[in-house]
């Protein structure tokens, strides 16, 4: 039952996108490629003291980097800079293996994407939005 809501999840992310639109009034934009499958994102961000105060993505992409994508914004605007980066902590540690069950709740509709870590050919997919949010917001 629990697998069937978050397939549900990932399924009306992927096919409903939010936040896959372009962004006019960014303040900051990153190109995140994987190139083992092809999936391809610009993340726009605007930022505005120290706070995300909207997103979006454009690009192209299987099922599960075009609902991460759509997800990880959802999550993130709104928050600040750290914020969102804890958020990106935590998404990393899940995929990681590493998380606890009071980390994972943190994530809300981002856990629909845990089992992504027992598939290693999809973890790039999963990842590429939140590896493109760290280095749009300077992380090393």
């Amino acid at each position: 039952m629990e697998n069937d809501l978050y397939g549900e999840v990932l399924l009306d992310h992927n096919m409903h996108p939010v936040h896959k639109h372009a962004l006019p009034t960014a303040t900051c934009s990153h190109q995140g490629i994987n190139p083992s499958c092809g999936d391809d994102i610009v993340l726009s961000l605007e930022i505005d003291g120290g706070r995300i105060i909207n997103g979006s993505y454009v690009g192209s992409g299987c099922a599960i980097s075009q609902a991460s994508a759509d997800i990880m914004l959802e999550l993130i605007i709104g928050r600040t800079v750290d914020e969102a980066l804890h958020l990106k902590a935590l998404f990393t540690a899940m995929i990681d293996g590493s998380i606890t069950d009071s980390e994972l709740e943190e994530l809300d509709e981002a856990m629909a994407l845990q089992n992504v870590s027992h598939m290693p050919a999809r973890v790039k997919c999963a990842m590429l939005g939140w590896k493109t949010l760290g280095f749009l917001l300077n992380e090393k």
